[in-house]
């Protein structure tokens, strides 16, 4: 797997085209009818000999050729507003949202001056540090309430330096009920990080996608992998979180895992890109990002290009994540038959509802719940109940119920008042774990 072509630029050659190169000449910046044709003629012999689609390879060419002829570019002096309108003309036949042109002469000068190893060296490194500031794309990854684990996934990057980090992201997780991989910011990147990320929630080898490359007329399969460094967890419920940012290779990960049944997809639907491929030269000054390959599921026999993946659960972007938790929740409280697995999860389910839907308890009942209970007191600050034992810190009490609390920045402790005859008589500590505690009021 190691030259497969992936599906969206590396992010080293990204690095490479995008450095402002001392090494470089100055260039010239005008575009002339001559040198715009050019970059057509380039542009259609690499579209014709590579692109995924020979026929409409073939239409866009002549598209182009056909809008030279009309002048239609003619006008543009802009090499980057050429580059821009090229990728739109592109696009518009093929509505492939990988394909695009792009203008950037001094990062191909010093990427084409990059001959030496000390060179190679010295853009490798900076390469990586650039990475390492990102922590691979693994943007944070937590156990939330209710034993819920969350990964946030901005990328997915080469497995060559991005392995370790996934495998301790994983490892972290592995003993979560739930895990949601959150991919709503994620634009793409490595197939092989799909495998490894995906070999961590399958038992066994798993058929997880086919791609046929045109360039070499192969088809070429992925699986999940026989071995991974750690723990697996293979019976957790996973959710995966998507919009319409969501792209490419995270598009992948997301209709492997769905079309596999392996998780719930919940969110908006994703971009819709499914052609691998790779970046191409077309002269000293523009670059063309050509689809040379497409997904070909073995479960659908197809795939999301141009249509996106659909999530099962259809939420805005921004509400996906606490739809997901709550969704985890209800699932695992349903699935158990232990009570006191149940009461566990029910307590997570619980603070999440009142958040969405708070509890209003009118100002004369709470003001009955102050007064000090042993080494706890409750008082009232503005309009709100505070809580606090002995000298320890204060903490704002957010309603369940008419008379039991949560504490806002304690999520495994609540209160709970006791009345007899209308009258407030003890105060009762809930921990999550199912025992209690109780102080008298004080006289």
């Amino acid at each position: 797997m190691k030259n497969f072509i992936t599906y969206a630029l590396t992010a080293l050659t990204l690095f490479l085209l995008q450095c402002n190169s001392a090494l470089a000449q100055e260039v010239d910046r005008g575009l002339t009818p001559q040198q715009a044709k050019n970059v057509i003629d380039s542009i259609g012999d690499r579209l014709n000999r590579n692109y995924v689609f020979p026929e409409v390879a073939m239409t866009m060419s002549n598209k182009l050729k056909e809008n030279e002829k009309k002048g239609a570019y003619k006008d543009i002096k802009d090499p980057i507003q050429f580059a821009d309108q090229l990728t739109q003309d592109l696009q518009g036949v093929s509505k492939d949202l990988h394909l695009r042109v792009t203008f950037n002469p001094e990062g191909i000068a010093e990427r084409d001056q990059s001959v030496t190893p000390e060179d190679s060296t010295r853009y490798m490194n900076n390469y990586i540090r650039r990475l390492q500031r990102d922590n691979f794309g693994f943007k944070q990854v937590e156990i939330l309430d209710g034993n819920i684990g969350y990964l946030d996934l901005r990328s997915f990057s080469d497995t060559q330096f991005a392995g370790e980090t996934a495998t301790a992201a994983m490892n972290f997780l592995s003993n979560a009920d739930a895990i949601i991989i959150d991919l709503r910011a994620n634009g793409g990147g490595s197939p092989q990080m799909i495998q490894l990320i995906s070999s961590y929630l399958f038992e066994g080898r798993v058929h997880l996608n086919n791609f046929y490359m045109r360039p070499t007329d192969d088809t070429l399969q992925t699986w999940t992998l026989p071995y991974v460094p750690g723990k697996r967890n293979t019976t957790a419920d996973v959710y995966v979180l998507t919009s319409g940012r969501t792209f490419s290779a995270a598009e992948e990960f997301s209709y492997n895992l769905q079309n596999l049944e392996r998780a719930t997809l919940i969110g908006e639907t994703t971009g819709g890109g499914a052609h691998p491929g790779g970046n191409q030269r077309v002269n000293d000054r523009f670059m063309i990002w050509l689809p040379t390959g497409r997904a070909i599921s073995p479960i659908t026999n197809t795939n999301w290009e141009g249509v996106g993946v659909v999530p099962h659960i259809k939420v805005p972007a921004a509400d996906a994540l606490d739809t997901a938790i709550l969704k985890a929740l209800e699932t695992l409280k349903d699935k158990t038959d232990d009570e006191g697995m149940a009461q566990f999860y029910d307590w997570s389910i619980k603070g999440i509802q009142v958040e969405k839907n708070p509890v209003t308890v009118e100002l004369a009942t709470l003001k009955k719940y102050a007064g000090k209970y042993g080494p706890r007191e409750v008082r009232m600050e503005n309009n709100h109940l505070v809580y606090q034992r002995g000298t320890g810190r204060k903490y704002v009490l957010i309603p369940l119920t008419n008379d039991e609390f949560m504490l806002d920045g304690l999520s495994d402790f609540r209160i709970q008042f006791l009345s007899e005859n209308n009258k407030v008589v003890a105060l009762q500590g809930n921990y999550q774990g199912g025992n209690t505690d109780k102080n008298l009021r004080d006289k």
